[in-house]
């Protein structure tokens, strides 16, 4: 079960630098990549927060058919209100208040930034539905098709970025984000398709052995879960708003997109790791099969990036591959080295939070990224008063204390989990 989806978030993964290596070889590279890293991507986001936790939802919840009907009514609604949120900020003067007061980016890069946003409308109704529909593959062990959607999604951003630099003038964040919004559209489609057969013939119309979901069960079993990547999504804009008010601005605002991309690469596996836990947390000598696991891919993951900010294949990456400035892969380099036990720590992470999924207690959940959030504003609003580092440095400092912070308290919450309640609630 993990490996499809550990491929599908690679492949996920790697749609960031396909885009910063596209957008890095067209003209103004420092401008388009900051203008993407620091406004249109971590706006879109923050928007899309509230649905991100659709997939451990959709994985724990929709066993029959009244089940995945409720949930997928909560998903249209979602999508459509986020998306009105999405146009609100997008396409009226709230947007300059958002970009130049709130996040206070440089002034050459708040128009391309307002372009890319616009473009990226599509992106939270997409991935809404998407989620949730890949919660049932996982759910009734269609998994593969997971990584198959995610192929798919990549060939499209590849294709339609070729497609659009070719055929167009456009600039290097239009032809980027518009390649992403086909993306996720194709994908949300793909999935649909291959949902069909188990919504046809193996999904039973009601599980008489577990009790209905009402309303009020599911809000309070999904809002903490809500909560968990709206807040952890605010750290975004607030890290491009604080590295916009530190040493060296528009080279910690560009290297942030390209080094975001590579950890996150680096950390998709420990992503995946999360629904394997919710879905196997049940079974008998589950625990210590996951243990074991979670400890061979923090190790693994961890050693692999150091291995690619330690060695010559940072230049490789970064100077071969993503034609990056010689000033700003230097800056690139440094931060992918303070980055390095964050692919550690996502595992433990997925480990931990899995588990009190799996047992619908997710408050847990809820209280780990309030702690994670506060120690990153701390550190960030610090770094505006007292840097003298390039801002992207401190920015990473922060995100790692505030990372392992987290970690040890969902690994507190998870351990008063009683045994039996573990091994009963998958």
């Amino acid at each position: 079960m993990w490996l499809p989806l550990a491929a599908s978030w690679l492949l996920m993964g790697a749609e960031g630098p396909t885009f910063s290596w596209f957008v890095a070889s067209m003209p103004d590279q420092k401008a388009n990549l900051a203008a993407f890293g620091s406004i249109a991507f971590p706006i879109s986001l923050v928007i899309e927060g509230p649905i991100i936790m659709l997939l451990a939802a959709s994985t724990a919840l929709c066993k029959d058919m009244i089940s995945f009907r409720k949930v997928r009514r909560f998903t249209l609604v979602a999508a459509a209100a986020l998306t009105a949120l999405h146009v609100l900020v997008a396409f009226t003067p709230l947007y300059y208040w958002v970009a130049e007061s709130m996040i206070g980016v440089p002034e050459n890069i708040v128009e391309p930034g307002r372009i890319g946003l616009q473009i990226l409308t599509p992106w939270t109704a997409a991935i809404a539905y998407r989620r949730f529909l890949q919660g049932v593959l996982i759910r009734f062990d269609r998994s593969r098709m997971v990584m198959f959607g995610t192929t798919v999604r990549l060939i499209a951003l590849f294709l339609t970025l070729h497609i659009a630099a070719e055929f167009s003038d456009l600039s290097g964040i239009a032809v980027g984000t518009i390649a992403i919004s086909c993306g996720v559209v194709i994908e949300a489609l793909f999935t649909r398709w291959a949902v069909n057969d188990i919504l046809k013939n193996r999904m039973p119309y009601r599980c008489e052995s577990d009790g209905v979901i009402t309303r009020s069960s599911f809000l309070a079993f999904y809002l903490p879960l809500a909560v968990t990547p709206l807040l952890t999504l605010c750290i975004q804009p607030a890290g491009a708003a604080g590295m916009s008010r530190m040493p060296n601005v528009l080279n910690s605002l560009a290297a942030w997109q390209v080094v975001h991309a590579l950890v996150f690469i680096a950390r998709s596996t420990g992503f995946a790791f999360n629904e394997v836990v919710v879905a196997q947390a049940g079974r008998p000598g589950a625990q210590r099969i996951l243990n074991k696991f979670c400890l061979m891919l923090a190790v693994g993951a961890s050693t692999v990036m150091a291995i690619v900010a330690l060695t010559p294949l940072a230049d490789i990456i970064l100077d071969g591959v993503f034609s990056l400035e010689p000033e700003l892969a230097e800056v690139c380099k440094a931060g992918l080295l303070l980055g390095v036990i964050m692919p550690a720590y996502q595992a433990y992470q997925s480990l931990f939070q899995g588990r009190l999924v799996a047992a619908k207690r997710t408050n847990g959940i809820t209280e780990a990224v309030v702690i994670y959030v506060v120690i990153a504003l701390i550190g960030l609003f610090a770094g505006t008063q007292f840097a003298t580092i390039t801002g992207l440095y401190w920015a990473m400092l922060s995100f790692v204390c505030a990372g392992i912070c987290q970690t040890c308290w969902l690994g507190i919450r998870a351990s008063q989990l009683p045994s039996l309640e573990v091994s009963s609630r998958a």
